[in-house]
């Protein structure tokens, strides 16, 4: 049976103590072929390199700064002390650039990835020009950060974004596919890179955790998740209903949203019918007052 849900440093490949799916990774799921993660934490003056491919990517502070060398040419991403402080500096590189990732200090690094052919350019997009969402209504209310979204940045396969969810709410809910090319939908892999705290009061021994449920949309593709995951966690996302993404009370969710497929760069859905009607029951429900969360 393939493995799904891969632990901090299940899928280790040199400095790196998450790297899945993505070009030259050691490990490789079953046919995964779209999409791609890897991560890792750094000290002051670490170099990670990432080699020249046809890969685009996404490079992503988790936490800590970072300078990014594509092809001789330096870029400061100034970072953030957490994932749960709003939107960081991120950059994008398309294929054939060799990439020298340098950390200013302790941090933690993601790199999104996936198959490409289109060269598009490098560009870095600084936090303050992060589009910032609210979505949802009370306690589905989450944050989004869309800097790597569908008419946000320009890329041949890859999407990306943020999603911060208060502790308490589901986020990705109702459950929805993308795992067939129809009129209405688009064929997409996803992965979900999970970070995850505890809200103010916690003693220092909390252990904060999240939940994460896929099931079975097609019974040609059985698929079964429901685990906690905890920071550095993944998930990956081959078919079938995702959703939702639970924030357990007392621990704010983070989760880094990875997404590409074998046809054109649109995020169409389908929505699960059973759940679809829970949506308009908390139509007018504010958005949690707790958001954005920095």
């Amino acid at each position: 049976m393939t493995q799904w849900l891969y632990r901090w440093q299940d899928a280790p490949e040199g400095k790196w103590g998450l790297s899945v799916g993505a070009e030259g990774s050691t490990t490789e799921l079953e046919g995964w072929k779209h999409t791609g993660i890897k991560a890792a934490d750094t000290t002051a003056d670490q170099e990670l390199t990432l080699p020249k491919g046809k890969e685009e990517r996404f490079i992503v502070p988790i936490h800590g700064a970072f300078s990014v060398v594509v092809d001789g040419e330096r870029h400061q991403l100034r970072g953030r002390p957490s994932a749960f402080a709003g939107p960081t500096d991120v950059i994008y590189v398309g294929i054939d650039h060799e990439v020298t990732i340098i950390s200013e200090g302790d941090g933690r690094v993601a790199v999104a990835s996936a198959p490409a052919t289109v060269a598009y350019p490098t560009k870095v997009t600084k936090a303050e020009d992060v589009p910032v969402e609210l979505r949802g209504n009370g306690p589905t209310s989450r944050e989004i950060h869309n800097f790597g979204t569908v008419g946000q940045a320009e890329a041949d396969k890859v999407i990306v974004c943020e999603v911060i969810t208060p502790g308490g709410n589901w986020s990705s809910y109702p459950p929805h596919k993308h795992d067939e090319i129809t009129d209405t939908e688009n064929a997409l892999e996803e992965i979900y890179y999970y970070e995850v705290r505890s809200t103010e009061g916690a003693p220092a021994d909390a252990d904060p955790f999240a939940v994460q449920r896929v099931s079975t949309a097609d019974q040609n593709r059985p698929i079964e998740i429901c685990d906690e995951v905890r920071s550095g966690d993944c998930i990956f996302i081959p078919y079938g209903w995702h959703g939702p993404s639970m924030a357990a009370p007392g621990y704010d969710l983070y989760y880094l949203n990875v997404m590409a497929g074998p046809g054109a760069r649109e995020w169409n859905v389908t929505v699960d019918p059973h759940d679809a009607w829970v949506n308009d029951s908390l139509t007018g429900q504010p958005i949690d007052p707790r958001l954005p969360l920095h």
